[in-house]
């Protein structure tokens, strides 16, 4: 799709972003590239109602030590958005898509960064091959059970039983203006400094109709990711993957004790913790470039 250059102030060269596009399952894929191929690869999963523009302070930061490569997901930022009977809107669907780009634009071995929907899809990817994953990034992703606020786990677990009238309301809020500016504004330091651009082409995607659909039938099926925690879990205890976590504390949807919960299976992972929320890369981008450069440059 092109490309576009980036001068960053700690950078004595230019980064170039490149904006490309790949079908995959019949999918067109838009993903964002920077960096040098034969450096460690970085693959930077996004979270909810975000798309890979959420890394786009972090690539330019972190290209001159690594290749990056951000991949939209189907129903989300400028990938396809898919009818039903093309893509299933399930976790498991979501990994099959990005495992397969990740075989498709050539990508042998990485470091998995996830956040929040990242999370779900990047375990499985793990768990499918788990050699080709060189280490892994925690932004505010859960896997264990006390990083679910109670009434918020009580609600995931009501609508995967089936769709009352109260979860139908639950969801639609979800998947809601009002939500997505709550998730971006609570628990940020300084919401002024914000950049607006992020949220607000969040709500416009959200808007369009099989975007809607599409996430609407994620927030149907986040409880399969839940059942799945033992063994995310069991595969931390087992590979012991260079962790890295950084988790804005303040996040109202995923607690600390969530990313505190991760030493018990990764007792070498490093946790800092970031005065922030949960896109804690709105405002902090500097201090996690600065700990995915210590922990991953030169792995």
């Amino acid at each position: 799709m092109g490309d576009q250059l980036w001068a960053v102030a700690d950078m004595p060269f230019p980064c170039r972003v490149h904006y490309k596009t790949i079908e995959v399952r019949g999918i067109e894929i838009f993903y964002r590239e920077a960096g040098d191929p034969k450096k460690p690869t970085l693959l930077l999963l996004h979270g909810f109602p975000s798309s890979s523009h959420m890394y786009r302070e972090l690539i330019p930061l972190l290209a001159q030590d690594f290749h990056l490569v951000a991949p939209d997901y189907p129903g989300a930022g400028f990938s396809e958005h898919p009818p039903a009977e093309k893509f299933s809107a399930t976790f498991e669907g979501l990994a099959d898509v990005m495992a397969e780009f990740a075989v498709r634009v050539g990508l042998k071995t990485y470091v998995l960064y996830m956040q929040d929907f990242g999370g779900p899809v990047g375990f499985r990817m793990a768990l499918r091959n788990p050699d080709a994953v060189r280490g892994i990034v925690i932004q505010n992703a859960n896997a264990y059970l006390e990083g679910i606020a109670p009434d918020q786990l009580e609600g995931m677990r009501a609508r995967a039983c089936g769709l009352t009238a109260e979860g139908r309301r639950q969801v639609a809020q979800l998947v809601s203006r009002a939500f997505t500016l709550f998730t971006y504004q609570t628990g940020s330091r300084n919401f002024d400094a914000i950049d607006p651009t992020g949220w607000n082409l969040d709500v416009l995607l959200l808007e369009q109709p099989e975007v809607n659909r599409i996430q609407t039938g994620l927030m149907l099926d986040y409880f399969s990711n839940v059942t799945d925690y033992p063994q995310w879990q069991a595969y931390l205890r087992s590979r012991q993957p260079r962790t890295l976590i950084v988790w804005g504390k303040n996040d109202p949807i995923f607690l600390p004790s969530g990313a505190e919960a991760y030493l018990r299976d990764v007792p070498g992972a490093r946790l800092r913790f970031l005065d922030t929320g949960h896109f804690a890369l709105e405002e902090d981008v500097h201090a996690i470039a600065d700990e995915v450069r210590g922990a991953f440059a030169g792995t």
